[in-house]
C-alpha cells in the first residue's frame, strides 16, 4: 500500500491566477504590459550604466545589479505565467519545476541583499562623504555582491534539493501560478519537518539580517 501512494510525477499542472476563463484575456494584456516594462526598464538600465562613464559609481554598479535581479526572477515566473493564461494546458514538466524554483528563490534573495548593501552604501555617501571613496572601494563593492550571490545560489539550490529529493504523492496540483516551495512542500509524502524548519531558519536569517542594515542604515 505504501508503494502505490507514491508516484514517480514527470509533471506539475499550475492552477494559476484565476479559475474563470473570462478573465483570462484581461490578465494577460495587463501581465504583458507589466512584465515587458520590467523587461525594457531594466535592461536599459543594466546596459546605460554600463555605456556611461558618469555611471561608473559604487550606487549605479548595486542598481545594475539590482536591475539584473529583478529582471532574473521577473523572466523565470513571467513567460511561464503568460502561457498558462493563454493556453488550456498548464502543466509544467518536473525539471523545468525545480529549474523555475531554484532560480526564484536565487534572484529574489540575492535582491534582499543587494538592497542591504545599497543601504550601506547610501549610510556611507551621507554621513562619511569625505571618506566615501575610500570606504566603498571597487573590491569591497564587488565582495558585497558576490557574498549576496553565493549566499542566494547556496540556499535555493538547498531548498531545491531538498524538496525534489522528496517522494511526491499521486497528486500533482499546485495552487499557484508557478513553483513556489510552500506549495510544492504540501505535494510530498515525506515527512516535511526538516525542509519547513530549513526555510523557517534561512527565511528569518535573511530577513532580520537585511531589515537590521537598512532600518539601521536609516536610523543613522
Amino acid at each position: 500500500m505504501e508503494q502505490q501512494n507514491v508516484t514517480v510525477l514527470k509533471e506539475f499542472i499550475l492552477m494559476g491566477i484565476t479559475d474563470h476563463p473570462e478573465l483570462q484575456a484581461p490578465f494577460f494584456g495587463v501581465f504583458l504590459v507589466i512584465y515587458a516594462v520590467s523587461v525594457v526598464g531594466n535592461l536599459g538600465l543594466i546596459i546605460l550604466s554600463k555605456v556611461d562613464s558618469r555611471l561608473q559609481t559604487p550606487m549605479y554598479f548595486f542598481l545594475t545589479h539590482l536591475a539584473f535581479t529583478d529582471l532574473g526572477y521577473s523572466t523565470a515566473v513571467g513567460p511561464k505565467m503568460l502561457v498558462t493564461l493563454v493556453v488550456d494546458q498548464h502543466t509544467i514538466s518536473y525539471n523545468w519545476c525545480a529549474t523555475q524554483l531554484s532560480f526564484f528563490s536565487m534572484f529574489i534573495t540575492s535582491e534582499i541583499f543587494l538592497l542591504s548593501a545599497m543601504a550601506f552604501d547610501r549610510y556611507v555617501a551621507i554621513c562619511n562623504p569625505l571618506l566615501y571613496t575610500v570606504i566603498m572601494s571597487q573590491r569591497l563593492c564587488h565582495l558585497l555582491v558576490v557574498i549576496s550571490y553565493l549566499y542566494s545560489v547556496f540556499l535555493s539550490l538547498l531548498i531545491t534539493i531538498k524538496i525534489f529529493v522528496l517522494s511526491f504523492c499521486g497528486y500533482n496540483v499546485i495552487r499557484h501560478f508557478y513553483c513556489d516551495s510552500l506549495p510544492l512542500i504540501s505535494l510530498l509524502c515525506s515527512d516535511t519537518y526538516e525542509i519547513k524548519l530549513i526555510i523557517l531558519i534561512f527565511a528569518a536569517f535573511t530577513l532580520v539580517s537585511t531589515l537590521l542594515i537598512v532600518l539601521g542604515s536609516y536610523m543613522l
